[in-house]
C-alpha cells in the first residue's frame, strides 16, 4: 500500500512511456483527487479508481507467499515483495491496463486481472519455490492442513469478496457489473462441483478439495467475467477444475514444494481463463470488449495466447532472477532450527494457535 501511493500507481497508470511503463506524474498520489480521470474512470473519482487498483497491487504479492510458507526469512520476504511489486507487477499492469501499454494496444482482454494478478502470481510462485527448495521433511512426513473449518470460512469470505474484485472492475452499477458477478459465481460453483467429482473418482470427496475447486473457478473466470455469458462461465469453470487438479498431481509427482498450489490454482486456472476469453468473449455482453473466436473473431484468440505467454515468461523469469539474487545476498531460508521451531515463534515470538 505504501509503495502504491508513493510510486506504484504512477508506474502502472501514469502517462505512457514507449508502451512499457507509466511516467512519474502521480508520485505520492499527486494529481489524484476527487475529479474523474477521463482515461481510466469517467464516472468515479480518480482517487477511488487508484485505491481500487491498489487492492490488486496488494493482493498479488500476497498470493505468491503460498509458495514459500514455513521457511522464508521475514526480511527476505519484505524485500522480495517490494522489488516484485516494482519490477514485475507495475510494468505488467501498465502493459495490460495502462493507456498506451503495448498489450492493451494489441487488444488484450483482461477484465479483472487474469494476467496481471493470477498468472503472474502463479508462475512467480513456481519460480520462487524452485529457488528456495522444499520444507524439511517434505514428501517424507505428513503435512496435513492445519484447520479445515477456518479454510472453509476463508473460502466463503474469499468468494464473496471476489464479487467486489470482479464486478467492481466494471467501475459502476451497470449491466456489465451484474454479468461479472453472475459469471464469477457460476464459474466458482461449477469448478467446485467438478473438483468434488474428480476427488470422488480418486477416492473420497473432501471439503478441502471442494474449497480448492471453488478458488480455481474464481481465478479462471477473472479475466473473462465482464466479457462472457453465464453459460460460457460454466464451461470455463468446468475445464479449469481438471486442469488445476492434474497440475497439482503433476507437482506432487515432481516433489515440488509449492506449498499452497498457487501455480496450479491461480496460474493454470487463469491461464485457461485468459485463453477462453479469446474463445467466448462477445460484444453482446460488453460493447467495450471484443468478439472471440466463437463469435467470428479468431484474431482475439491469438492476442490472448500472446498475452499469456508474455506474462508467464516475464513473471517467471523476473521472479527466478530476484529470488536467486536475494538468496545469494541476504539468503532466503531460515535456519533448520528456526524451521523446526516454527516461524511464528522463531521469527515473531508469538503463537497462532
Amino acid at each position: 500500500g505504501v509503495q502504491w501511493v508513493l510510486y506504484g500507481y504512477s508506474l502502472s497508470f501514469g502517462p505512457d512511456i514507449s508502451g512499457l511503463i507509466g511516467g512519474l506524474n502521480f508520485l505520492g498520489f499527486q494529481g489524484v483527487g476527487a475529479q474523474p480521470n477521463m482515461a481510466y474512470a469517467k464516472t468515479i473519482p480518480h482517487e477511488l479508481f487508484a485505491s481500487f487498483q491498489m487492492m490488486f497491487a496488494v493482493i498479488t504479492p500476497a498470493l505468491i507467499t503460498g509458495a514459500f510458507v514455513e521457511r522464508v526469512k521475514f526480511k527476505s520476504f519484505l524485500l522480495f515483495s517490494l522489488l516484485w511489486a516494482t519490477l514485475v507487477y507495475d510494468p505488467l499492469c501498465h502493459w495490460v491496463w495502462g493507456q498506451g501499454g503495448w498489450l492493451k494496444e494489441m487488444g488484450v482482454l483482461d477484465f479483472a486481472g487474469g494476467t496481471v494478478v493470477h498468472i503472474s502470481a502463479g508462475f512467480s510462485a513456481l519460480a520462487f519455490a524452485l529457488v528456495i527448495g522444499p520444507r524439511k521433511g517434505h514428501g517424507q512426513v505428513p503435512m496435513e492442513p492445519n484447520n479445515i473449518p477456518l479454510t472453509v470460512l476463508g473460502t466463503g469470505l474469499l468468494w464473496v469478496g471476489w464479487f467486489g474484485f470482479n464486478a467492481g472492475s466494471a467501475l459502476g452499477a451497470n449491466g456489465v457489473a451484474v454479468n461479472a458477478l453472475v459469471t464469477t459465481n457460476t464459474s466458482a460453483a461449477t469448478a467446485g462441483l467438478v473438483w468434488m467429482l474428480l476427488s470422488w473418482l480418486d477416492g473420497r470427496p473432501s471439503t478441502l478439495g471442494i474449497a480448492t475447486g471453488m478458488v480455481v473457478g474464481l481465478a479462471a473466470v477473472t479475466p473473462a467475467c465482464g466479457f462472457v455469458t453465464p453459460l460460457a462461465a460454466m464451461v470455463i469453470g468446468a475445464v479449469s477444475a481438471p486442469l488445476a487438479y492434474y497440475a497439482m498431481r503433476f507437482r506432487e509427482r515432481r516433489r515440488l514444494d509449492e506449498s499452497l498450489d498457487v501455480w496450479a490454482c491461480h496460474g493454470m486456472g487463469s491461464t485457461w481463463g485468459t485463453i477462453a476469453t479469446g474463445l467466448f468473449a462477445t460484444v453482446a455482453v460488453n460493447a467495450d470488449g471484443a468478439n472471440g473466436l466463437f463469435f467470428g473473431n479468431p484474431a482475439q484468440l491469438g492476442i490472448q495466447i500472446t498475452a499469456v505467454i508474455v506474462t508467464i515468461v516475464f513473471s517467471f523469469g523476473m521472479t527466478y532472477g530476484l529470488a536467486k539474487a536475494l538468496n545469494m545476498s541476504i539468503g532466503l531460508r531460515v535456519s533448520p532450527i528456526e524451521e523446526d521451531v516454527g516461524l511464528d515463534i522463531s521469527s515473531h515470538g508469538e503463537r497462532s494457535y
